[in-house]
C-alpha cells in the first residue's frame, strides 16, 4: 500500500475529512489481505530476530490490522494506540488498545521494546513540531536496547507514476482500489504533501533521535529500523 495504512492523526468522528479518509481506506484493501502484507514488511525488516516476549506498541493502529499480524508471528505482549475511536472499535483481538495522540504517549519511561508506526507520521499536521514532539515521545518509552520501526510514504519515481495513475478519472471509474487510493490522497492532501516535501528535514529529525539498523527507499516507501541515540 501506497499511502498511509493506518488511521488519520485526528478524531473523525469531529472531522468529515477524516471520516472520508477512513472510509476510503477500509474500501482499499481487506482485512486478510493487510494482515498478511504487514507480517511479510514486518519479517522482512527483522521481526522474526525479536524475543517473543517483546514489549511491542504499535502507534496509529487503526483497525488493528498490525496488532493482528504482530500475532501471527508470535508476540504475546502488544498493545496499540490510534486517535480514531471508528477504526479501534473495528479490532477483535486480545492486544490491549488505547485512544490517543502520539504526541503524549502515556506510558512510563523505558518500558517498550519495540515501537512501530506503519503509515502514520505523514499525517502530523505540523512539522516540524509535531514530528520533533512524537519522536521524542517514541525516544521516552523506548528501553535502550529497542528497535524502532517507520514505515511511510516516500516520494521515488514509483510514487509519482503511482499518484499519475490514481488522479485518472477512468481509472478510478473502473477500480475500487484505485478510487480508494485517490480519494485517501484527497482528503490528506496538506499533511501527505507536506511530508513528502520535507524528506531531509525528516530524516535529520530521525537520525537526531535514533541510529539506524535497516533503511531503504523504495517502490514508494521509507523503511527504517533503528535504536535509541
Amino acid at each position: 500500500m501506497l499511502l498511509s495504512n493506518q488511521a488519520h492523526h485526528c478524531d473523525s468522528d469531529r472531522d468529515p475529512a477524516a471520516a472520508a479518509w477512513e472510509t476510503a481506506y477500509l474500501r482499499f484493501q481487506t482485512s486478510e489481505a493487510e494482515i498478511r502484507k504487514f507480517a511479510r514488511r514486518l519479517r522482512k525488516l527483522g521481526a522474526n530476530e525479536w524475543p517473543r516476549d517483546a514489549e511491542v506498541l504499535e502507534l496509529f493502529c487503526g483497525r488493528g490490522n498490525g496488532l493482528h499480524a504482530l500475532g501471527c508471528l508470535g508476540f504475546d505482549h502488544i498493545e496499540g494506540m490510534d486517535l480514531s475511536p471508528r477504526l479501534l472499535a473495528k479490532y477483535q483481538g486480545t492486544a490491549k488498545t488505547h485512544f490517543g495522540d502520539c504526541r503524549h504517549l502515556p506510558f512510563p519511561g523505558h518500558t517498550k521494546d519495540v515501537v512501530i508506526v506503519q503509515g502514520g507520521l505523514h499525517h502530523l499536521p505540523r512539522l516540524p513540531d509535531d514530528l520533533e514532539q512524537t519522536l521524542r515521545e517514541i525516544h521516552r518509552v523506548l528501553r535502550k536496547d529497542g528497535r524502532v520501526v517507520f514505515v511511510e510514504p516516500w516520494l521515488t519515481p514509483f510514487l509519482r507514476f503511482v499518484h499519475w495513475v490514481a488522479a485518472k478519472q477512468g481509472v478510478r471509474r473502473c477500480s475500487v482500489k484505485w478510487d480508494a487510493l485517490q480519494t485517501m490522497i484527497e482528503q490528506e492532501r496538506d499533511t501527505y504533501e507536506q511530508w513528502l516535501a520535507q524528506p531531509q528535514l525528516i530524516l535529520n529529525l530521525v537520525s537526531a533521535h535514533f541510529a539506524p539498523v535497516y533503511e531503504s527507499f523504495a517502490w514508494g516507501k521509507w523503511n527504517f529500523v533503528g535504536t535509541p541515540r
